[in-house]
């Protein structure tokens, strides 16, 4: 594994057990917008970076895709905190909720698409 990926083999067991316990709005991004190069790009699930792990995460693009439910309105600091690490490390990170993911999933891809097109320019 590249040493810029950063990826944390430490974690590589929780990632597994996360990837196995998916939200319904991760699996959907999954299936509808993400996998199988549907963007252009390959997306893994659940990938240890750092000391954390990302949802989605595209090393090509140093792009990382957040699904938060519910309990991360009470992580705000937290997640902040995370974004500002990962960023010093290259990354972007796209923040999207569940609800926006089963009830808006045309603009979310929309979204995902945009900033891939915006970040190769």
């Amino acid at each position: 594994m590249p040493s810029n990926s950063h990826y944390n083999k430490g974690l590589k067991t929780l990632a597994k057990s996360l990837r196995a316990e998916s939200t319904k709005a991760e699996v959907r991004l999954w299936c509808e917008v993400l996998s199988k190069g549907k963007t252009g790009y390959t997306f893994l699930r659940q990938r240890p970076i750092d000391n954390y792990i990302a949802d989605f995460m595209c090393k090509e693009l140093k792009l990382i895709i957040e699904v938060d439910g519910y309990s991360h309105n009470f992580k705000v600091d937290e997640d902040g905190e995370r974004d500002k690490n990962l960023a010093r490390l290259g990354y972007t990170i796209l923040r999207l909720s569940d609800e926006e993911v089963m009830k808006d999933l045309a603009n979310v891809e929309r979204a995902i698409h945009a900033w891939i097109k915006k970040s190769q320019m």
